[in-house]
């Protein structure tokens, strides 16, 4: 027996993890009028608070189109 996580356990919690948050946070990037690319920044540890604040407080391209 080994003393480290089971593989199957982690990579279970990891594509449950990666519907949970991917899916809306895709959704969310895609609405706003950013590429959905931008996804990925939100799985990087303090990255994604940066970008959240960034996000949060630019002038999106859906805002531009309308006004």
């Amino acid at each position: 027996m080994s003393d480290g996580p089971d593989v199957i356990a982690v990579l279970v919690v990891l594509v449950l993890y990666l519907v949970v948050f991917g899916i809306p946070i895709m959704q969310i990037v895609k609405k706003a009028g950013y590429s959905r690319a931008w996804v990925l920044v939100f799985f990087i540890p303090v990255v994604n608070l940066v970008f959240l604040w960034i996000f949060a407080f630019s002038r999106w391209p859906v805002e531009a189109t309308r006004a």
